[in-house]
């Protein structure tokens, strides 16, 4: 299955990282190889497994080789693309669990409405995690993770947006994932 290649990829980069890399390396890619794990534990579909997974994979290793230093607005994408992509599944999770209602199954716009403000909103607030996470990162563990105003500020918008475009996806598409055999 991709999203297991995905996760494949992910354990190699951990043993990259433990043989060639520093500590918060090795952190770092740990916490990447549990959340590429989370899609596989849903059983979402493939595209959001592999698109999750690698995502997170690539940022990881955008973080070791400099490429947010070399290409400036690769920050945000990924901050984008990444809360966006994990917003999905918190969305996928809260429809799942009947948090809010399925937007397939509503006879009204109510429903749709839901998902949209749920995943949004869910979004934001790892979004402002993450924030804290990279700050904590810098204060305690290594002053080259990049923070200040204009960076958070503008990774929280990042954020925000890539939440919102996952809410009117889930909203307007479903969120019935197939689960895999």
């Amino acid at each position: 299955m991709p999203g297991d290649a995905v996760r494949a990829g992910a354990a190699a980069s951990l043993l990259l990282a433990v043989v060639g890399l520093d500590p918060v390396a090795v952190a770092l890619f740990l916490l990447v190889l549990g959340g590429t794990m989370v899609p596989r534990a849903l059983g979402v579909a493939t595209p959001l497994d592999v698109a999750y997974g690698g995502t997170l994979v690539v940022a990881a290793w955008a973080a070791q080789l400099d490429w947010y230093q070399a290409v400036p607005w690769l920050d945000l994408a990924v901050h984008a693309a990444c809360t966006g992509l994990i917003a999905a599944l918190a969305g996928v999770l809260l429809v799942r669990t009947r948090v809010v209602p399925d937007p397939r199954a509503a006879r009204t716009g109510r429903a749709r409405a839901g998902v949209l403000v749920a995943t949004t909103g869910t979004g934001a607030v790892l979004a402002i995690l993450w924030e804290i996470g990279e700050w904590a990162g810098h204060t305690f563990l290594d002053d080259r993770i990049g923070v200040g105003y204009a960076d958070t500020v503008t990774d929280l918008a990042a954020g925000l947006l890539g939440s919102l475009v996952a809410g009117v996806v889930l909203a307007l598409a479903g969120t019935r994932a197939r689960v895999r055999a």
